[in-house]
């Protein structure tokens, strides 16, 4: 330890254990900075433990072992002098009276800017638990756009966290853990850090199921002694051929972890044995060249088993990691898992972006191109997203563990996540081409945009000017950039129809007054919208057509000043009472602002009822469907309506076939169903009374009630078919 540092006054009791611990500290930082930045390190130590004089930690040490816990993991790192200085004062702005103007005098802007980023905000009263979660995971990955060092002392607080989880209640440990998997083992493996993820992967698993995680490491331990002479076997022959060969490498036996034998067990159904009789072998070599030959000896030693050679020297994955995967029939048809790769390769592969630190240039850490197109699909993700709530659930699902590898139409190569559609390929070359697909070639054959993708293939996209996205589309798309922007293009297709509703809502309820929005004085509109609380016009025609406010109770606001008191009432009372109000008429080509109940399903020829509802607008229902009932106690909330003469579009509809259950039946009814000209949305089959009858349930796709009629009628026709009705949902 430096002599200006060990002559220094330790902030707290000699007999605690942190003297010793900023000792270790200080003999990692001794290796690879220079004495005025450790020094700079032992004044942020000792700035954090004055402030966290007082705390103490539930398993009775003082506060100050954690952030020095956190900058030893760093510092194994080899991380600059300002990380570390960051990870011993990154709980003083949250736990502390600390201000950050503070930090930022004594330590610099950078120094502020990681604290900052890395600490929790405060003032959240009044929202959920998972909103403020939301809202904090939201702040830190903008603040690690800027800076990836945010993050990357935000993972070693997880993991100290993770190491001391014991202390917590039970309830507190497996939330913890369950955060740490779903959220922060993605980001480490998004970043490469291989080391890091599966040490946070096996206490997350050990906290949430400490029962399998024990059960499944003495099964380990047994398998590792039983057989140990064997692998050895395997290690010498690839050692010798290597060497014949001239080629110096390191062979290491490589264990799957317990957290991904879980998994693999879970996922495929497959005992231990199934999973864990596979032996698996790195090689590290010095040069990329070196790592094909040794492809090629260990191939001619073992005989390769078709289709699982992965080449990610050539295309890495979108983490950074370089290796060659290959799977071998080994002595006595024991599969074996090999990897190639370079020393520098193998760093990279434990460390990830850590390994990527350039000194020489600086405190500035060099970015490879996957972790900043990473960065740049997060600041899309949160522009975006309309809250952090749905950003986090967006991040989640973009933080995949696979990924698919295809190509553009000029060869250029592009990563998705896997079962990534057609449409997911659209957007991540652009959200305005997404947004004007209209259909899409996968190796030059026309496709559906649902197509799910694999690697190798070559996507072109087909836009068109009228093209626009569908509510539909959400159904098949995986990634995060192209959820985001569907959503966000229909919720302004939502508000624009919304309004166009509420305008003609708004008209019809006026036209008892024999007027129309338009005719209305400008100067009495504005003083019942400033009454009204609403901004201006447009605003009140998207709160109608929404269902927010209610038509005709805002036409007799707007119409208050012009009739008497008298009239007034007996006016709403025939609006309530929806006697001579004129129907909605019904297109068949409303959007979003208008939809259809699933409950009872209407379709053209029904007799229908609007009723006009918060968040969605005015939903049809028909007129003897039971969920009416609900709305007894608001008839403000009842909206006439009727179909329009001619009528767009197909609607879904529920029908139950009763038959015998006999072979090829379910063939002939969908046959039948399709000549009649109705496509088949969905089946549902469960046998009734033993095994002599069976009920099939179908949604169709019909244009109005005579197609239904008529689909019936060619059903009921069928041999062994018993009844056919027309269900409510």
């Amino acid at each position: 330890m430096p002599a200006a540092i060990e002559s220094a006054p330790t902030p707290v009791d000699e007999t605690s254990p942190n003297p010793v611990r900023f000792h270790t500290l200080c003999d990692q930082l001794d290796q690879y900075l220079e004495l005025d930045q450790v020094r700079r390190v032992y004044r942020a130590y000792i700035f954090s433990a004055e402030r966290h004089a007082e705390q103490y930690r539930l398993s009775g040490e003082p506060y100050i072992t954690h952030p020095l816990s956190v900058a030893c993991t760093l510092a194994d790192l080899h991380l600059d002098a300002d990380t570390i200085v960051a990870a011993l004062l990154h709980d003083v702005i949250e736990d502390t009276p600390t201000a950050r103007d503070q930090i930022r005098q004594e330590f610099g802007e950078d120094v502020a800017h990681l604290v900052d980023g890395v600490s929790k905000l405060t003032h959240l009263d009044g929202v959920s638990r998972s909103e403020a979660q939301a809202a904090n995971f939201s702040k830190m990955l903008l603040a690690m756009v800027r800076d990836i060092r945010v993050m990357l002392v935000k993972l070693a607080d997880r993991l100290h966290n993770m190491r001391t989880l014991d202390v917590l209640p039970k309830e507190k440990q497996q939330r913890i853990a369950r955060e740490t998997l779903e959220v922060y083992v993605p980001i480490t493996r998004r970043l490469g850090m291989n080391a890091l993820c599966l040490e946070l992967e096996g206490r997350a698993f050990k906290a949430l199921y400490p029962m399998r995680s024990r059960v499944l490491r003495d099964a380990i331990q047994a398998h590792r002694g039983r057989q140990h002479d064997r692998v050895e076997k395997i290690r010498e022959n690839l050692t010798q051929r290597i060497e014949e060969r001239g080629i110096k490498a390191q062979i290491e036996g490589r264990e799957k972890s317990v957290y991904s034998i879980y998994c693999k067990m879970r996922d495929k159904r497959l005992s231990f044995n199934e999973v864990f009789d596979v032996y698996g072998f790195r090689v590290i070599v010095d040069t990329a060249d070196q790592c094909y030959r040794v492809l090629g000896i260990v191939h001619g030693l073992y005989k390769p088993l078709p289709g699982k050679f992965k080449d990610y020297i050539a295309i890495p994955k979108a983490n950074g990691y370089q290796s060659l995967h290959t799977a071998l029939q080994g002595p006595g048809a024991v599969p074996l898992e090999i990897q190639v790769r370079t020393q520098e390769m193998e760093q990279v592969a434990e460390g990830g972006v850590a390994a990527h630190w350039n000194y020489k240039s600086g405190t500035n850490l060099y970015l490879p191109a996957h972790a900043k197109t990473w960065m740049q699909s997060i600041l899309d993700i949160r522009r975006l997203a309309p809250d952090s709530v749905e950003f986090l659930e967006h991040v989640k699902v973009d933080l995949f563990p696979h990924e698919v590898y295809v190509f553009t139409p000029a060869g250029d190569i592009l990563r998705l996540p896997q079962g990534a559609t057609a449409l997911d390929f659209a957007y991540a070359v652009h959200s305005g081409i997404g947004n004007a697909c209209v259909g899409v070639k996968i190796d030059r054959i026309a496709s559906p945009l649902s197509t799910e993708l694999s690697s190798g293939q070559t996507v072109e996209v087909l836009t068109a000017s009228h093209g626009k996205p569908s509510p539909a589309w959400l159904d098949f798309v995986v990634t995060a950039k192209a959820r985001s922007s569907i959503r966000q293009y229909l919720k302004g297709l939502k508000e624009e129809q919304a309004e166009e509703l509420g305008m003609r809502l708004l008209d019809k309820a006026l036209s008892r007054f024999e007027k129309t929005f338009k005719e209305l004085p400008g100067e009495e509109v504005s003083e019942t919208l400033e009454a009204m609380e609403v901004e201006n016009a447009q605003q009140l025609f998207r709160d109608i057509g929404l269902g927010r406010l209610m038509a005709p109770i805002v036409a007799h606001q707007l119409m208050g000043s012009e009739d008497s008191p008298r009239r007034s009432a007996r006016w709403l009372g025939r609006i309530l009472g929806r006697k001579q109000d004129q129907p909605v008429a019904l297109q068949g080509t409303e959007g979003m602002a208008v939809t259809f109940a699933k409950c009872c399903r209407p379709i053209p020829g029904d007799t229908v009822t609007g009723i006009a509802s918060a968040g969605q607008g005015l939903v049809i229902h028909r007129s003897n469907c039971p969920n009416l009932k609900r709305f007894r106690k608001s008839p403000e909330q009842w909206i006439p309506c009727e179909w329009a003469e001619k009528v767009d579009g197909e609607y879904p509809v529920s029908i139950r076939v009763s038959t015998k259950n006999r072979r090829g039946l379910l063939a002939r009814v969908a046959a039948a169903i399709a000549e009649e000209g109705s496509n088949i949305a969905g089946v549902n089959l469960d046998e009734a009374q033993g095994t002599a009858n069976i009920n099939m349930r179908f949604i169709l796709n019909v244009r109005d009630r005579i197609h239904l009629a008529a689909i019936i009628k060619a059903v009921r026709r069928l041999p062994d078919v018993h009844k056919v009705v027309r269900l409510s949902g």
